[in-house]
């Protein structure tokens, strides 16, 4: 069943209030009357089972039926620093990453960017950016949707996680180690950044930057993914190893 995020100020048990985009989604699109069950989450941690006791173009109400706690963290957290890339491609990482279980993502401006943020669009930017982030949150049913960052420059975001266990740079044509073959850990409170390049890749002194700051460079593979593909490709490799992929216990 599809997971619906609600403003935590629209579920005061034992009711829940519907209105905006998503009354306008239950009510036009999926035809949902009184008496039908959805199951809406507060984004932090917390679902809620309701039954619709009123549904109409303005208003909907819900009966809670049951309320269910997110189980506990059994693996680190994923950052993902993804470089901004041209076009839909950002909007399909951002799309996919959440879809995969990033819990942090964040816009890097690198030396190859194509992409600039423009001062005056940045923060319509985030939430349009959020926006595509809680609907993929919804459709994949997760507990909570990632937070997006505004975007940050390479050398500020490589100095922001210096407590992070695990700091991963996959860089084309590189002889270190597979990212399959590179230690990581599972314990629930370390965190794991995951540092994806734009277009171009990286530049020689950013790769350097990065190593001093403690990440580790690996490679994917022999072949050249674009910038998009290889996001997607890290972060499944990654949570894979950390036991969010491939299997339900």
């Amino acid at each position: 069943m599809p997971v619906f995020f609600l403003p935590p100020d629209d579920i005061v048990p034992p009711d829940v209030t519907v209105t905006g985009a998503l009354l306008t989604h239950i009510h036009a699109s999926l035809r949902t009357r009184p008496g039908d069950r959805l199951l809406v989450s507060d984004g932090k941690g917390t679902r809620y089972s309701i039954e619709i006791t009123e549904c109409s173009s303005r208003l909907a109400k819900g009966r809670i039926l049951d309320t269910l706690r997110e189980p506990s963290r059994t693996a680190p957290r994923v950052i993902l620093g993804q470089a901004l890339l041209k076009g839909e491609k950002m909007d399909w990482v951002l799309q996919k990453a959440t879809e995969l279980g990033a819990d942090t993502i964040v816009p890097l401006v690198t030396r190859r960017s194509v992409v600039r943020p423009q001062a005056s669009r940045l923060h319509n930017q985030q939430a349009r950016w959020n926006r595509i982030t809680l609907e993929a949150a919804q459709q994949s049913e997760r507990w909570t949707a990632p937070t997006v960052n505004l975007p940050l420059e390479w050398t500020e975001f490589i100095g922001r996680f210096d407590d992070c266990a695990y700091k991963l740079l996959p860089a084309e044509r590189e002889t270190a180690g597979g990212i399959g073959e590179v230690s990581i850990g599972k314990d629930p409170e370390a965190c794991i950044v995951l540092a994806i390049g734009p277009e171009g890749g990286w530049a020689p002194e950013e790769v350097q930057e990065a190593a001093r700051r403690g990440f580790v460079t690996v490679s994917l593979g022999s072949r050249i993914l674009r910038a998009e593909t290889a996001a997607i490709a890290a972060l499944s490799v990654v949570q894979s190893r950390i036991g969010e992929l491939g299997r339900n216990d």
